[in-house]
Parts: C-alpha cells; sequence; structure tokens
C-alpha cells in the first residue's frame, strides 16, 4: 500500500469516534445541525470504506497492518485490515448511511443523544474488526455494547425497557466472560496478540494447552451469545422485535460481529498444530439448532417484527453451520449471504415499521382469529366493485415482496444466489466420487426448510397486511423513510447483478482466511516507523 493509503485503516475508527464526541457539545434542540453532522460523518466513513476494499482488492500482496502508537507488535496497539474485515467494515459503513437517512424522519428526535450514540456503535464495530489483538477485541466490543445499550431503550416504552434490562443482564454477563477468557489466554500463552498467539499455540505444553483451550471455550461462549447460538438466544428476539425501526436495523450487524470474531479465531488460532478443529463440532451443531429453532419460531410469529428477529437467528445459525463444517468452498457462499442477509434483514426492520404504522395493535391477533374461524360479518361484493391499491402500499408491497424472496432464498435474487453457492458446496456438484457427508446433508436439508418456513410465514403476513387488512388505513410514508429501504434493496440487486465478481472475491478472502501465514507474517515483520529524531541530521555535520 502506499502511504497515504496505509493511514487510511484508522480512520473507521477516528472518524464515528470525532464525530460523535463533536455531537455531544451540541445541543439536543439543534436538530437539523446535529443531523448534517452525522450524516457527513457517516458519509465519509462509507467513502473511507469503499476506498479501503479497493486498495485491498487490488492489493498482491497482504501488509495491512498499522501501528497504533508506534509499537512494534506483539507489545504495542495493532489494527490489521484484510479482504475480510475490509469486508465487514465496508458492509458496516454502507448499511449505516441509508439506516441514518430513514432515522432523520423521526427517530433520531425520540430521545437524546441519538447521533452520538449511532456514532459510538459504528466506532465498536469497525473497531472489532480491524484490531489485531484480544484485549483491544474487548475494548471495542465494550465501546460497541455500551451505546447498543442506550440505542435499545431509545424512545423509552414499558416493552423496549423491559427487554433493554434482559439485553443489559446478558451482555454484561458475556463481557465478564470475555474477561475471564482473556485472562486463561493470556496466562497460559503470554500474549493477546492475534498473529503472536497464532504462532505460539503450536509450542504450548499439552497441559497449558488444555487451560489455553478452556480459556478459548468461555471466550466463544461470549461471541456465542453475541451471535444468538441456541441456546444463548433466548435474550434476542424480545430485544430486536421492540427495538426502534433504524436500531433493529443497525443490530443486525451486531450479531455479524461475532460470526467474524468466530471465523477469525477458528481459522488464524486453531488451523494447525494439536489444537486444530477445535470447537468445529460445537459450532456445526449449533449452528444446526440455531438453524432449526429460527424455523420454528419464523413459523410460530405472527408479528412482523418477531418474524425479523427469528429471521436473524436462522442467519446466525446457517453461517455458524457452515464454519463448523470447515469447508471453504461453503464458506465463501456463506460470506455472500451474510452480506444478502445483513443488507435484506436492515431493509425488512425498516419496512415493518412503515407497514404497521397505524394499525391497532391487536390486529395481527384479530387477523389470526378470523383466519381460524372465519368473520360472520363478510360481504360478498356487487359485480364490478373493486378497490384500487394506493401508490404507498404498492410501493411498500413491492418491497415486502423482495424481502420476502430474498430471506426465503428464491430466485433470481442475491440470496438465491448464496445459497445456491453454499449448498452446491456442500452436496458436492460437479465433483466426481466425493459424496457429500452426513453433517452435509443435514445442513443443506435445514437450509432449505429454513427458507420454506421464511416463504410460508412471510407470504402469510403479506397476505393478511396488503389483501386482507382489518382497518384499511393507508400509513403515511415520507420519501426520506421508503428511499433508504429502497436504496438498500438495490445495493441487493446490484449484489445479484455482480454475483460472479463477488464470489471470486469472497472466494479469495476465504484463502487469505483459511491460510493465516500471510497474517501472522505482516505482522510479525512490521517494524515501527523512525522518529523524528531519527531523521533530523547529526549536529555533527559534514
Amino acid at each position: 500500500m502506499i502511504e497515504l493509503s496505509h493511514h487510511l485503516i484508522v480512520l473507521p475508527i477516528l472518524i464515528p469516534l470525532i464525530t460523535g464526541a463533536v455531537l455531544l457539545f451540541i445541543a439536543d434542540r439543534q436538530r437539523v445541525l446535529k443531523a448534517l453532522v452525522s450524516l457527513t460523518g457517516t458519509v465519509a466513513l462509507a467513502a473511507v470504506a469503499l476506498l479501503l476494499i479497493g486498495i485491498v482488492a487490488s492489493e498482491n500482496s497482504f501488509d495491512g497492518v498499522y501501528l497504533l502508537g508506534n509499537w512494534a507488535s506483539p507489545f504495542g496497539i495493532v489494527l490489521v485490515i484484510d479482504k475480510l474485515s475490509a469486508l465487514m467494515v465496508a458492509l458496516t459503513a454502507i448499511m449505516a448511511v441509508p439506516v441514518l437517512a430513514f432515522s432523520l424522519a423521526r427517530w433520531h428526535s425520540a430521545g437524546a443523544h441519538f447521533h452520538s450514540l449511532y456514532q459510538f456503535l459504528l466506532m465498536g464495530l469497525n473497531g472489532a474488526f480491524l484490531t489485531g489483538d484480544l484485549f483491544n477485541l474487548f475494548v471495542f466490543f465494550e465501546v460497541m455494547l455500551a451505546a447498543s445499550y442506550g440505542l435499545l431503550l431509545h424512545g423509552s416504552g414499558p416493552l423496549r425497557v423491559k427487554a433493554g434490562m434482559h439485553y443489559i443482564a446478558v451482555n454484561l454477563a458475556a463481557a465478564l466472560l470475555f474477561l475471564i477468557g482473556v485472562s486463561l489466554i493470556y496466562g497460559t500463552a503470554g500474549t493477546l496478540n492475534m498473529a503472536d498467539l497464532a504462532a505460539r499455540i503450536p509450542t504450548i505444553e499439552p497441559d497449558r494447552r488444555m487451560l489455553m483451550e478452556a480459556g478459548a471455550a468461555v471466550l466463544g461462549v461470549a461471541f456465542l451469545t453475541k451471535a444468538g447460538m441456541w441456546p444463548l438466544c433466548f435474550w434476542l428476539p424480545s430485544a430486536y422485535s421492540v427495538a426502534a425501526a433504524p436500531v433493529a436495523a443497525i443490530f443486525t450487524l451486531m450479531s455479524k460481529v461475532g460470526i467474524y470474531i468466530i471465523l477469525r479465531l477458528t481459522t488464524l488460532l486453531f488451523s494447525e498444530g494439536p489444537s486444530a478443529g477445535f470447537g468445529s463440532d460445537v459450532l456445526l451443531y449449533g449452528g444446526m439448532a440455531t438453524l432449526a429453532f429460527g424455523t420454528i419460531g419464523v413459523l410460530a410469529s405472527q408479528a412482523l417484527g418477531r418474524i425479523g428477529a427469528y429471521s436473524v437467528l436462522v442467519s446466525s445459525g446457517t453461517l455458524l453451520a457452515v464454519i463448523g463444517l470447515d469447508d471453504s468452498a461453503a464458506i465463501s457462499g456463506g460470506l455472500l449471504y451474510l452480506l444478502s442477509s445483513s443488507l435484506t434483514l436492515g431493509a425488512f426492520f425498516m419496512l415493518v415499521e412503515l407497514v404497521e404504522r397505524g394499525q391497532d395493535a391487536g390486529a395481527s391477533v384479530l387477523a389470526v382469529t378470523m383466519e381460524a374461524y372465519g368473520d360472520a360479518d363478510d360481504e360478498i361484493p356487487e359485480e364490478g366493485e373493486g378497490v384500487t391499491m394506493p401508490g404507498t402500499l404498492a410501493v411498500l408491497g413491492i418491497c415486502f415482496a423482495a424481502c420476502a424472496i430474498l430471506l426465503s432464498g428464491l430466485p433470481p435474487l442475491s440470496g438465491f444466489v448464496a445459497k445456491f453457492a453454499m449448498l452446491s458446496a456442500l452436496i458436492g456438484t460437479g465433483s466426481i466420487g466425493v459424496p457429500p457427508t452426513a453433517p452435509a446433508l443435514a445442513v443443506v436439508t435445514l437450509v432449505i426448510l429454513g427458507g420454506l418456513a421464511t416463504l410460508i410465514a412471510l407470504t402469510r403476513a403479506g397476505i393478511r397486511t396488503f389483501w386482507s387488512s382489518i382497518e384499511g388505513t393507508v400509513p403515511r410514508v415520507l420519501v426520506i423513510e421508503i428511499v433508504p429501504v429502497m436504496l438498500i434493496l438495490a445495493l441487493t440487486a446490484a449484489l445479484t447483478v455482480k454475483a460472479g465478481p463477488a464470489l471470486a472475491f469472497m472466494e479469495a478472502t476465504i484463502r487469505g482466511v483459511t491460510g493465516p501465514q500471510a497474517y501472522i507474517g505482516a505482522v510479525e515483520k512490521t517494524v515501527p516507523l523512525p522518529s523524528w529524531r531519527d531523521l533530523q541530521p547529526s549536529a555533527k555535520g559534514d
């Protein structure tokens, strides 16, 4: 990388940090100014993220290491960017812009310090993706969680307060487990730098390795709680379904933090040596259980918000199971699925708020009762009568149908391309004499059933909402609210059109992740820059 692009690595952390800090000094009554500052910072973050992923995609060598404080590894704070971390930072930044624009219609003024909390959440997310050591991963993890506590409670209300208290308690317990796991790993390996840890683990004595693996298991529980693996996911449906629409949309990325860290650590720390494959069975069977649980939850839910929340679990379960199978081709398809499902779920949570606007709280329950027992007051319309669907409902219905197609994995959109890439790799399409394993077939079956369940649930909800609505009211939707949803769906359409280059990038990403020698070597060979004193000419001149 050139010198300027090298310094771009730290900007995804600095931009939201500075923006959030500046916003704290602007009074809440100056909403227009706060919105402009926040939106400007988020757009700048998206521009930097796109530059980074462009640079990383064009680089043949791996040298994306940034030494904060100019201290050599493993003693200093290290930021590392490769294709995987650049992909996650770009996903976060690109999704943050339309979500923030959606919140400017009404939600940013529903409570204090929304914009600062939003920026600090982005800082924590980007820091978790870029950090190169476990201690600073904990720091950014806590920054992300602290901001999410305030965002979940944003807008108040008894349901949000109740879910927020559960959310805070669970995540505080996960943070405690994080510290315990990090302490055990540091006590046995003597380092928390990921590259240095990967080099030391194969040389650890067998008795100390058991303690180190115990620490990794405790650490894994914290990450799997965040990822929503069953049975650690009991908090997620209630929290995501009652959160404000833009908050729930950006929260879909938080579950992907756990997925990212698990993929990063399993391939970096446990790909070789005596501990190779550590925890893969837990990921496989836990992911399958999560996928089954999410599928049942989607079918059983009547409210659109809870369908979206359980769809997050379906997404997490699919990714965990694929990672547990340790198939590079399937994981590359899984990365495309991560990208598609995150964008779709973000759009879906915002769309739910628009669709349900103006509906009575008990409308869904009453509609289900009418479906079961019929309506005695139904009248047969006279011949020639009909109802024209208003333009707003037509646009909302098209967006809803697109989300249903994407989440269920029907062709031709990116959800189908991603699932097809995963399933074809697991089944072994095109291979000769290599039959699929029983766990792979089980995952394929669950993924197909999950898509079918999602299609049934969303079709049922769509008919009830758009075709047989009890109230018949048309929600008032602003342009600034529907355009962000359409923009995210347009991104999924672009992902469909560019599916070939996208899959090629995902395959290159997985090759880099599953071959950690480049990561380790890049961190170890990076030396501090010379200080300004070293660059001064000698006092005893020529």
